[in-house]
C-alpha cells in the first residue's frame, strides 16, 4: 500500500472535515451531527458500526487474516467557551468551541480508517476505530462498560493528541506516565455558625478551609518528588456564608488533583490518600468535620514500554517528513489513560505549534492549531496500526497473553 499517495489524496477531506466540525462543535453528550457524520463514513469505509454511550461510534474492521485486535481512539466533544477567533470556520454555536483539538482528532481517525479500510485483504487481525463522546469527562468509562474492549476483545490501544507547546515537526512519544491522572472532588467543613463578634461561641469553618487551602500544598512541595511524580492540588470555587457579620456552619471547596502516580489505588503514597489525611488532621485541628467527595477522574496515562518502542521506531523511520521524537510529559489529563489501565497502549503527543506565531494554550477562546500536524497524526495512526500487526507475534505482553 502506497501509504503518501493515500494520505495526500485526501489532505482536502481531512483538512474539510476538520473545519466542518470546528465550524459545528458540539458539548459532551451533544455529539449527534459529529456522530452521525462519523458512522455515515465508517458504513461507506466499510466498518461493521455500533454506537455507545449515547452518542459514541465504534467501528470495526475485521482482517482477511486472524490476529489481535487493535483499539485507536479519537475524542468529539467541544468545550463551553466563546470562540474569539476571526476564520472562515468559526464556529457557528454560541458559548462552544472545539478549543482543544479533538475536531482535529476526529477527523484524522476518519482518514486514518479510509486508508487501513483498503488494507482490509492483507490486515493479519482487527481494528476497533473507537469515536468517543465526552472526553472531558471520563467517557471513556461508559464505553469500557458498554464493552468497548470485547467481542473482540481489545489486544493494545494507540491515541494521540494535537500539542500547541510542541512545534510543528515534533511529536512526544514517552515511555511510562506522560499524562496526569486527574480527580474532581468536593470538600465540605462542617463547624458551627455563630456571630462575628463572637468567634469563641462558634467552630469557624472558614478559618480551616483556609488552613486547609495553605496546608495541602506540602503534599506537592514537601512529600513528593517533583522530577519524577509531580502533583498538582488546585482550588477552583469556594463556597459559604451569607453575610459579613455571619459565622456560616459549613464552607465548600471545589477543585483538581492531578498527578504522575502509577502505583495502587490503596498506596498510603497516591495522592488521593495524602490529600485526605492532611484534610483529616486540619480540620481535627480546627475542631470541624468534613466530608471529601471525589466526583468523577481517571488515573494517570501510562505508556507500556514494548508500545512506546513500536510507535517511536515508526515515527522515526517511516514518517515523511521524518519527526523529530522527543519526551513529553505534561499535568494535563486525558481520559485514554481508562483504555490503557485495560490494554497496553500509547498515546503520542503531535507537535501543532504555529512557527513564529502567539501560540495559544488548550481550552483557551482564540485556541488554533497548524493543520500541517494532522497529517503527521493520522500518517501515524496509519502506519503505528500496520506496524502494530506486522510486529505482534514479537511483543513479549502478547506473547505471555497480557492484556
Amino acid at each position: 500500500m502506497d501509504i503518501s499517495r493515500h494520505l495526500m489524496r485526501y489532505q482536502d477531506e481531512l483538512i474539510a472535515f476538520r473545519r466542518d466540525f470546528h465550524q459545528h462543535p458540539e458539548l459532551g453528550m451533544q455529539e449527534f451531527r459529529t456522530a452521525e457524520k462519523v458512522a455515515d463514513y465508517l458504513n461507506a469505509c466499510g466498518m461493521e458500526v455500533a454506537r455507545m454511550n449515547v452518542t459514541g461510534v465504534v467501528g470495526l474492521l475485521r482482517g482477511e487474516h486472524p490476529g489481535p485486535t487493535l483499539l485507536l481512539r479519537a475524542d468529539m466533544d467541544a468545550l463551553p467557551i466563546q470562540e474569539e477567533n476571526e476564520i472562515p470556520h468559526k464556529s457557528v454555536n454560541d458559548g462552544v468551541m472545539h478549543a482543544c483539538g479533538h475536531d482535529a482528532h476526529t477527523a484524522m481517525l476518519m482518514v486514518a480508517a479510509k486508508i487501513l479500510a483498503g488494507a482490509k485483504e492483507t490486515l493479519k487481525g482487527n481494528i476497533k476505530f473507537v469515536f468517543e463522546p465526552n472526553e472531558e469527562n471520563v467517557g471513556a468509562l461508559a464505553m469500557i462498560k458498554e464493552g468497548v474492549m470485547e467481542n473482540p476483545r481489545v489486544d493494545a490501544c494507540m491515541g494521540l493528541h494535537i500539542w500547541n507547546q510542541i512545534d510543528t515537526g515534533k511529536v512526544g512519544i514517552t515511555p511510562g506516565p506522560v499524562m496526569a491522572g486527574m480527580e474532581h472532588f468536593d470538600l465540605t467543613i462542617k463547624g458551627r455558625g455563630g456571630h462575628t463578634a463572637a468567634p469563641q461561641s462558634a467552630v469557624d469553618p472558614i478559618l480551616a478551609a483556609a488552613a486547609v487551602i495553605q496546608g495541602v500544598q506540602v503534599i506537592q512541595t514537601r512529600e513528593i518528588d517533583v522530577q519524577k511524580e509531580p502533583a498538582l492540588i488546585m482550588f477552583g470555587k469556594i463556597q459559604g456564608g451569607t453575610a459579613s457579620n455571619v459565622i456560616p456552619d459549613s464552607v465548600t471547596l471545589s477543585g483538581t488533583l492531578r498527578y504522575l502516580f502509577d502505583g495502587p489505588a490503596e498506596s498510603p503514597d497516591n495522592p488521593k490518600k495524602r490529600l485526605e489525611r492532611v484534610v483529616s488532621h486540619i480540620c481535627a485541628a480546627h475542631r470541624t468535620e468534613y466530608i471529601l467527595d471525589f466526583l468523577y477522574g481517571h488515573p494517570a496515562l501510562v505508556n507500556h514500554p514494548e508500545m512506546t518502542d513500536l510507535i517511536r521506531s515508526v515515527a522515526s523511520s517511516a514518517l515523511s517528513p521524518s519527526p523529530e521524537i522527543i519526551s513529553f510529559v505534561t499535568l494535563a489529563g486525558e481520559d485514554f489513560s481508562e483504555f490503557a489501565a485495560r490494554a497496553p497502549g500509547v498515546f503520542c503527543l503531535v507537535g501543532a505549534g504555529k512557527s513564529g506565531k502567539k501560540n495559544y494554550p488548550h481550552h483557551h477562546p482564540c485556541f488554533d492549531f497548524d493543520e500541517d500536524a494532522m497529517q503527521t497524526g493520522t500518517e501515524l495512526f496509519v502506519r503505528g496500526a500496520l506496524h502494530f500487526f506486522d510486529q505482534a507475534g514479537k511483543l513479549n505482553f502478547m506473547k505471555k497473553g497480557v492484556v
